[in-house]
């Protein structure tokens, strides 16, 4: 079990990189190293000053150095709204890292993402590469300007784009890529649900091995206010803990 800590981060930088999305770089508040985090797993972020938001917002690792932490995340309500708005210096307290990531391993492997989802994707992208594997990332988005963080992925790996409406890469559903023509020994995914289930399906398919990294309502990230509970072939879990990450045949997502 990975050790959880319980920290004050400063605010390196905050910036918007997108009109929903900003991107936080974090170091320890006393200087120390960055506790060890693995490529799928997250903190719980304590608002400051929001007096309506009680509980921790739940962030997925996007970067990690051994004095930074990188955080890519999308206002989605006032919590978040607050955590985009804070400037440089301001102080965080961070719980993590919580739950288990991705199960990675040498080899050739694609990195499929929509949304915020392709948070967790590119420290996985960067770890299977130091690891010696070939990530490959799929990208999908409403349009050009809602791919996130292009040419920081193009440094990891080849990119596919797939946009609904067709202004970069290949129009029309992640699903429908010209990467699914090439085979994949593994496929980590993460995204809006129907985005995941129908690439896991794809995997079925083929008998192809599928992480992916589930987004439910993570309060508490210890399993003790069960707002997360996902069925699985053993039973109803905590995705804080016993995921996020979970291989698609521990699911039960069948039609």
């Amino acid at each position: 079990m990975t050790k959880k800590y319980l920290k004050d981060y400063k605010i390196v930088a905050n910036e918007p990189i997108h009109r929903v999305y900003s991107l936080m770089v974090l170091a320890t508040a006393d200087g120390s190293e960055m506790p060890p985090m693995e490529p799928g797993q997250f903190v719980e972020v304590a608002v400051p000053d929001a007096p309506h938001t009680l509980l921790r917002r739940p962030i997925s690792v996007h970067d990690i150095t051994s004095n930074t932490l990188s955080l890519l995340i999308r206002r989605a309500g006032e919590g978040t709204d607050k955590l985009c708005d804070l400037p440089a210096g301001s102080i965080l307290n961070i719980l993590g890292p919580l739950g288990h990531g991705f199960d990675t391993r040498p080899g050739k492997a694609l990195l499929a993402g929509g949304g915020v989802g392709v948070a967790p994707l590119l420290y996985l992208g960067k770890r299977l590469r130091e690891t010696g594997a070939d990530p490959t990332f799929l990208l999908g988005a409403r349009s050009k300007d809602d791919v996130l963080r292009l040419e920081e992925f193009e440094a990891i790996g080849k990119v596919y784009v797939s946009t609904e409406d067709g202004t970069l890469g290949h129009k029309g559903l992640i699903t429908a890529n010209p990467a699914w023509q090439q085979q994949w020994p593994v496929i980590y995914c993460c995204g809006p649900m129907p985005m995941m289930k129908a690439v896991a399906r794809l995997a079925s398919k083929t008998g192809t091995e599928c992480q992916v990294s589930l987004e439910n309502m993570m309060a508490c990230g210890l399993g003790a206010c069960l707002c997360c509970v996902e069925p699985t072939i053993k039973g109803n879990v905590c995705v804080c803990t016993e995921g996020p990450v979970f291989n698609i045949n521990q699911l039960l997502w069948q039609d």
